[in-house]
């Protein structure tokens, strides 16, 4: 993958389905859209027209004659600048926009129920019908199976919460908890075992009895009420009320290794029931799997429909064994007392959709209450009418907004809780929230691509045996879709559309506007691009337990309107971008990067309002995102070999962003493509100056320095610069031999490992040491090992109360984590934490940080991978004192160091009463060489005093 691009897909997070804005398709798609830039230096600055060019976002705050000026269509506040005015005016004509003359507040709005009859989807479409009659839709599966829930309630709206996550409105300090009762769609998984259910502790209270639970640590026996799921697919056996079941495990389940089967007890042949909720599955799978527990149960109702999930209760009693060792039974109490906590919290029973609408209201409400300047009036009123639409209108939304889409047949849409989809997608529509396709609403080219989605292949097949000309040829389904498309475009048949509505019958999807504020909405909700709503599911579900901390907010992310439109413009530009080159369309990716440049050489002539925020906040400005932008573009440059425009990009971004970690990233490159150029006396240049430059780090500075070293021969350079001995230190090395089984190029290398089973190089380097390399035990770890005893270690830093850096109670780490200001804001604490580590109190402080902790989020904390004994051990080995200055350098700059570490981690024990060592190794294959990042670890160990070393595996000779 292009360098850039996997970091840029990460901050896009959930692509927006509307269509690009017209000030930026004017910009991206315009044919007469033409680029001219100097082959070197024409990226030190924008000229004053490309900077009039660069649209509405170029302008930045209102200045000296550019005022702010009301919309006189929708009263909007926008930029007063000639530019601004005519484009916001072209929009809001466009989409016929009328101001309100009164217009209330989200909280001060009340609203109800309509009294009056609305129209039904079938006396709209009552001709639609006519034409369409006796036309089946029998190649649709019915969505119904797969993702009703049972049980919802019906009888009333879910309330919009009067809260918010935040607490108090006050910005200038908030404390923020998490209600108990959040909870969001649950993920959809065409696997029976995915579905959940609902399961709770019955001991001694009547079955589904939450309120009464006693201590369960020391209990032996519990009682939990849950249900069979995946009944679909076993709905030809009968059932019995009150018959005895049992359960079983199915590792080999190839969709889930800790399914559990449910069986008939007793019986001969094994008949399989179904299967134990993913959820519940999860908790007890280790404890059966180590023979802790033993399972029975029985039916205790029947559902009312055949394939409906099968009520059961199922009692868990532990197992005695003598002959246990201390250590295995502590391990299994542990499983234990897990598999307790989640049934006493509640967390099995199956979300419904009235907590859904809840948990969709909640995030509405939070983000409405705690940025209410970042909406306009209009669109203040669009997101509170959601509290007022029916039951059936708001889980009928929920259900399409989360999932893939975007178009859906009305008439295979199918959910036990929504009485009537038709009159709730008509509700949906009138309401703005929904776009719906009929035979008297074709669909606009765009929207053909997507409908054509919703065809099957008889049906695409069917539609061509319509057509005049003989396209039948056609079998598969991007074939069918291509052809259709093609025939559409040319204009050899424009009735296209109508015969796909035929066929289809009316359609619905996400409204532009619903796309679009909802995104936003989810986007100031949980600051990032990779969380969404079904973090809400993961926490309901126990599955994902965020930290506790104090959310304690004095400054704005956003101090305006218009810095979150230009945020979500650069972001807009990011998407397309990307979406550019999934489709290998070089000619559009060249022009998001003129963009680009353009927008950031004109925005960063202005920047007082991030000047006024916390440094941490810059990530959140769209110079930041068109630097990233660029960075891909310059990857995508190197890439075609087009080195003069790369050039030219590096030295735009190194001369307007003067911070940041990808400075030393730029240099770098910047160094190598002047080089391809054959200008070795400017790439030195530029290798000195990124040597001194403080941003230069790690790995990025170890490159520019031996570039210097390599460059900077006479008679270039006479004198030998004060890092050189340093770069040549020797390494200690060790060379094995190893038998390949693969020799193909670019293919991970296998080997025939010393037990003579297959491996890969590092496992071969492991049984080396275990054998004959002195005895040591150890892990393939890299810096996973580091990062968890890192979060253990200094958790009480991570999380403790700094100003502006939580602002959301779904983060794993604060804002400012990986920067400057991480050190310096706990700098007392980082340094009092170390000084106990260096006095030889890590294992204590490891210990207490795993018992309180354990199973909560962190970033770098990796819960499954490393025992409590291993980091025990690797705290043991290492030493107070080693350890102490590797976590101080974590800390000063985690970003730059999380990576690059050797690759194995080594410990043994040097005598009965416990004493330990510890060796990081670096593993090598053939013709494999150390990365300069890797280089800068293994200088930074040697300096601390760690033991290191390089292990170089190389073919068996042919004389052996």
């Amino acid at each position: 993958m292009l360098k850039g691009r996997e970091s840029l897909v990460r901050l896009i997070g959930r692509r927006r389905r509307s269509p690009l804005p017209e000030f930026l398709a004017a910009a991206l798609l315009s044919p007469s859209h033409t680029t001219s830039h100097k082959a070197d230096d024409a990226g030190a600055g924008a000229s004053s027209s490309e900077a009039a060019a660069a649209g509405p976002s170029s302008a930045g705050s209102p200045g000296a004659g550019e005022e702010l000026v009301a919309c006189p269509v929708c009263g909007d506040s926008i930029r007063g600048s000639d530019y601004s005015v005519n484009t916001h005016l072209d929009l809001c004509l466009t989409r016929g926009a009328k101001r309100k003359l009164t217009q209330s507040s989200l909280l001060d709005f009340r609203f109800s129920k309509k009294a009056t009859v609305e129209p039904t989807l079938g006396s709209l479409n009552k001709d639609d019908k006519a034409e369409n009659e006796g036309l089946a839709d029998g190649d649709v599966s019915s969505d119904g199976d797969r993702n009703s829930d049972p049980g919802s309630p019906e009888d009333s709206v879910t309330p919009l919460l009067p809260g918010c996550l935040h607490g108090s409105p006050d910005i200038s300090k908030m404390h923020s908890s998490i209600p108990s009762n959040i909870v969001l769609p649950n993920a959809e998984n065409d696997d029976a075992v995915e579905n959940g259910s609902s399961c709770v502790l019955s001991t001694g209270t009547t079955p589904g009895s939450t309120d009464a639970c006693p201590d369960m640590d020391s209990s032996t026996m519990v009682a939990v009420d849950t249900v069979i799921v995946g009944r679909r697919f076993r709905e030809n056996i009968e059932l019995q009320e009150g018959v005895a079941i049992t359960i079983m495990r199915d590792p080999q389940n190839a969709k889930d290794p800790d399914a559990i089967k449910v069986l008939y007890a007793g019986s001969e042949c094994g008949q399989m029931l179904g299967y134990l909720p993913r959820e519940l599955a999860k908790v007890l799978a280790p404890l059966l799997d180590t023979q802790f527990v033993e399972c029975e149960g029985f039916v205790v109702g029947l559902p009312e429909q055949q394939v409906d999930n099968v009520p059961i209760n199922l009692t868990c009693q532990k197992c005695k064994d003598d002959n246990q060792t201390y250590e295995d039974l502590r391990y299994r109490q542990s499983l234990w007392e897990n598999f307790l906590g989640v049934v006493r919290n509640g967390n099995l029973l199956r979300p419904n959709s009235a907590r859904y609408q809840e948990n969709f209201n909640t995030m509405i409400t939070d983000v409405m209450t705690n940025h209410p300047h970042l909406f306009s009036d209009k669109e203040t009123s669009f997101l509170g009418s959601f509290s007022s639409l029916s039951n059936d209108g708001q889980r009928l939304f929920v259900r399409i907004y989360t999932r893939k889409g975007p178009w859906f047949r009305v008439s295979s849409i199918s959910y036990r809780e929504i009485s009537d989809v038709e009159h709730a997608a008509m509700e949906l529509k009138l309401a703005g929230y929904i776009e719906m396709l009929s035979c008297t609403n074709v669909p606009s080219e765009y929207d053909i691509k997507e409908i054509l989605d919703v065809l099957s292949v008889p049906e695409m097949k069917e539609i061509l045996k319509e057509l005049p000309k003989d396209n039948t040829n056609c079998t598969r389904r991007h074939e069918l879709l291509s052809t259709l498309l093609s025939i559409y475009n040319n204009g050899t048949c424009t009735s296209i559309p109508k015969r796909i509505v035929k066929w289809t019958g009316t359609c619905i999807k996400t409204s532009n506007m619903a796309d679009e504020l909802l995104w936003r909405v989810q986007r100031l909700f949980f600051l990032n691009g990779e969380q969404d709503l079904s973090s809400f599911l993961l926490v309901d579900l126990g599955l994902v337990k965020f930290p506790d901390y104090t959310c304690s907010i004095s400054h704005r992310i956003f101090q305006e309107r218009n810095d979150l439109l230009e945020y979500e413009e650069a972001i807009r530009v990011a998407q397309f971008m990307d979406e550019s080159l999934d489709n290998d369309n070089m000619d559009l990716v060249s022009r998001c990067a003129d963009l680009s440049e353009n927008r950031l050489c004109a925005m960063l002539k202005e920047d007082s309002s991030i000047a006024e925020s916390p440094p941490f906040y810059s990530c959140f400005s769209p110079t930041w995102i068109y630097s990233k932008v660029l960075t891909l573009g310059v990857s995508v440059y190197e890439r075609d070999r087009r080195y003069s425009d790369a050039i030219r990009t590096l030295k735009m971004l190194l001369s307007k962003v003067s911070s940041g970690r990808r400075r030393g990233y730029w240099t770098l490159r910047l160094s190598v493509d002047l080089e391809h150029m054959n200008r070795p006396t400017e790439s030195l240049s530029i290798a000195e100056g990124g040597v001194i430059d403080p941003w230069v780090r790690a790995g990025s500075k170890i490159a520019l320095q031996r570039r210097v070293l390599r460059l900077g021969k006479p008679p270039r350079r006479w004198k030998v610069p004060s890092y050189a001995d340093s770069l040549r230190r020797n390494i200690k090395e060790v060379n094995i031999e190893g038998r390949p089984l693969n020799c193909e190029i670019g293919a991970k290398n296998v080997f025939y490992g010393y037990d003579g089973e297959r491996c890969g190089v590092e496992q071969l380097a492991l049984q080396y040491y275990a054998n004959e390399g002195g005895g040591w035990q150890g892990t393939h770890s890299e810096g996973g090992i580091w990062m968890t005893i890192f979060g253990l270690l200094m958790w009480d830093v991570i999380f403790l109360e700094v100003c502006d850096v939580f602002q959301s109670k779904f983060q794993t780490a604060p804002l400012d984590f990986g920067t400057d200001d991480f050190y310096k804001s706990r700098k007392d604490l980082i340094e009092s934490q170390l000084k106990r580590i260096q006095d030889g109190m890590a294992e204590e402080m490891l210990i207490s940080s795993w018992e309180l902790h354990q199973g909560t989020s962190c970033r770098g904390v990796n819960w499954d991978r490393h025992s409590m004994a291993d980091l025990r051990v690797v705290v043991a080995g290492v030493g107070g004192h080693r350890l102490a200055l590797l976590l101080r350098h974590l800390a000063l700059d985690y970003s730059s160091w999380s990576s690059g570490m050797p690759d194995l981690l080594l410990w043994r024990f040097l005598d009965e009463r416990g004493g330990a060592e510890a060796k990081l190794v670096e593993v090598k294959g053939p013709k494999d060489q150390l990365s300069d990042q890797q280089r800068a670890w293994i200088f930074v160990l040697m300096d601390f005093g760690f033991d290191v070393e390089i292990c170089k595996v190389s073919l068996v000779s042919k004389g052996r």
